[in-house]
């Protein structure tokens, strides 16, 4: 079984914003395999895809933890599940990132970013899979740069971004890690 988990804030004001950018790729991911988010429990919304042509269920989750407590809600439907931190993937914004690009890693630190530094904290772990969708760099303070909407010259490469990192997890699903990384980075 694999999880995939995009990182965001719960809420209206929060919706399609820098931040949400791993919501909005689970949202687009959900709609490309035909999963639906319409379960609420383990301190989020999640979606489970039993019968997966990847060979195995696929389950997607949103945290509705706030970002900073993201880990609780990972930790708790992996261990519900059993599912190992090897088939684990995060998705997540960066503002280190340029507008519009992706990168896919096998592990690492959080970077400055808290909601995957909950994450490690709570597995115990950096070996952790993660898309980090680029933001860029904020010309102003840095939360409100990533809690604020992107602009309308932002929004078409945000969403190139969106669907470039939905077409790496499929690639992911279907053949492996190392594949997805060397076709998407």
């Amino acid at each position: 079984m694999k999880l995939i988990v995009g990182l965001g804030n719960p809420g209206r004001e929060y919706q399609h914003t820098r931040h949400n950018m791993g919501f909005d790729v689970i949202d687009a991911f959900s709609d490309m395999i035909g999963c639906d988010i319409d379960r609420h429990d383990f301190k989020g919304s999640y979606g489970v895809l039993k019968q997966s042509p990847y060979g195995e269920p696929v389950i997607l989750l949103k945290p509705e933890t706030y970002m900073n407590l993201s880990g609780e809600s990972v930790r708790a439907i992996s261990d519900y599940f059993k599912i190992p931190v090897e088939d684990i993937v995060v998705v997540y914004d960066d503002m280190a990132i340029p507008v519009g690009k992706i990168r896919l890693r096998p592990g690492g630190s959080s970077g400055s970013h808290n909601g995957m530094k909950n994450i490690i904290q709570h597995m115990g772990t950096e070996e952790i899979k993660r898309i980090r969708v680029g933001i860029g760099e904020p010309e102003f303070s840095g939360v409100d740069y990533v809690l604020g909407k992107p602009s309308e010259e932002d929004k078409p490469l945000l969403q190139d971004a969106v669907d470039e990192a939905c077409r790496a997890l499929r690639d992911y699903l279907k053949h492996d890690w190392s594949f997805a990384m060397n076709h998407h980075n």
